[in-house]
């Protein structure tokens, strides 16, 4: 795709690196992640206000951006797209969170609560969506079980016992910070072998 003039040189550097990631150098992301890892933290943390939330919001828009890719187009800068990625990402987060704190039995609920509340009910899954998020569960642990080593175990712990970083990090007797990076990895692995299966409505994992 052509890339316009607008650009400046700091976007024109980040396109060539997003070339060399999406053919596959690994390299290249590292370098992505570097170079944004501190400014997407740090914009998650003023939207959550939680280190470790903005932490996990980090590495997911990471994700959802790498798995993305093939989608991005250079008539913008990298890290406008990725910010914004990061930003919807984080208000999702913020919605699913004030789902869970707003009370159904308060009293003296607001409108606004309550149009809310509404809302979320009826987007309750009907059986035969409760029939396909089982199938996609058992999917996602299907895939984990290709994983290997430390990694399916980082995985498993994670995201299927909901374990804290600080809880895997005693579990599994690893620094912290070792916990967080081989959690990052396992996470690409784990969407690289996702976009090689072939299922219906794959993307929702991306």
């Amino acid at each position: 795709m052509e890339i316009t003039s607008h650009l400046s040189e700091k976007a024109l550097h980040d396109y060539a690196i997003v070339k060399q990631a999406i053919a596959g150098n690994e390299t290249a992301f590292t370098e992505l992640f570097q170079r944004y890892r501190e400014s997407v933290f740090f914009m998650i943390l003023k939207m959550v206000n939680n280190r470790t939330d903005a932490e996990d919001l980090m590495f997911e828009a990471f994700e959802k951006a790498f798995s993305s890719l093939r989608y991005y187009s250079p008539q913008y800068a990298f890290s406008t797209w990725l910010f914004k990625i990061a930003s919807n990402n984080a208000i999702d987060f913020i919605r699913k969170k004030k789902t869970q704190i707003i009370s159904l039995d308060k009293q003296d609920i607001s409108t606004e609560e309550r149009n809310y509340i509404y809302n979320i009910l009826s987007d309750s899954p009907s059986p035969e969506e409760a029939t396909i998020r089982l199938q996609r569960a058992e999917f996602m642990r299907e895939k984990v079980a290709l994983l290997k080593g430390r990694y399916k175990k980082l995985i498993e712990l994670r995201y299927f016992e909901e374990y804290s970083y600080e809880e895997i990090s005693t579990a599994l007797q690893i620094p912290l910070g070792t916990v967080k990076a081989q959690l990052f990895r396992a996470r690409e692995l784990l969407l690289n072998i996702i976009e090689k299966s072939e299922i219906p409505g794959k993307e929702e994992y991306l």
